[in-house]
């Protein structure tokens, strides 16, 4: 069994910042990339931010700059800290991880549940 749960979800106003956290937990032996991905009301998901086991990173052309992703590798937490939130920012942002685990010799896909960001103008 394995689980993601994500924190740190909340209202804020614009201009404001907010900082996600999701930790992976279960029967893992190694966690490969890490994500945050965001659905808004009435659009499709979308990638926000990816980081590598090894650290490289990646972000939406909506997020560079304001954004920051990071990650605990002992802890197999990932973070996004955001700064300077904007009202279109305003989604469900879910944490994604690709894991090994026991008996398996190739990545898994796993999702958190998500977490409510709302931004107010």
């Amino acid at each position: 069994q394995v689980q993601l749960v994500e924190s740190g979800g909340g209202l804020v106003q614009a201009g404001g910042s907010l900082r996600l956290s999701c930790a992976a937990s279960g029967s893992i032996l190694s966690v490969n990339a890490m994500g945050w991905y965001r659905q808004a009301p009435g659009k499709q998901r979308e990638l926000v931010a990816i980081i590598t086991s090894g650290g490289s990173t990646n972000y939406a052309d909506s997020v560079k700059g304001r954004f920051t992703i990071s990650r605990d590798n002992t802890k197999n937490t990932v973070y996004l800290q955001m700064n300077s939130l904007k009202p279109e920012d305003t989604a469900v942002y879910y944490c994604n991880a690709d894991l090994i685990r026991p008996g398996y010799y190739y990545g898994l896909d796993y999702w958190g549940k998500g977490t409510l960001v709302t931004v107010s103008s």
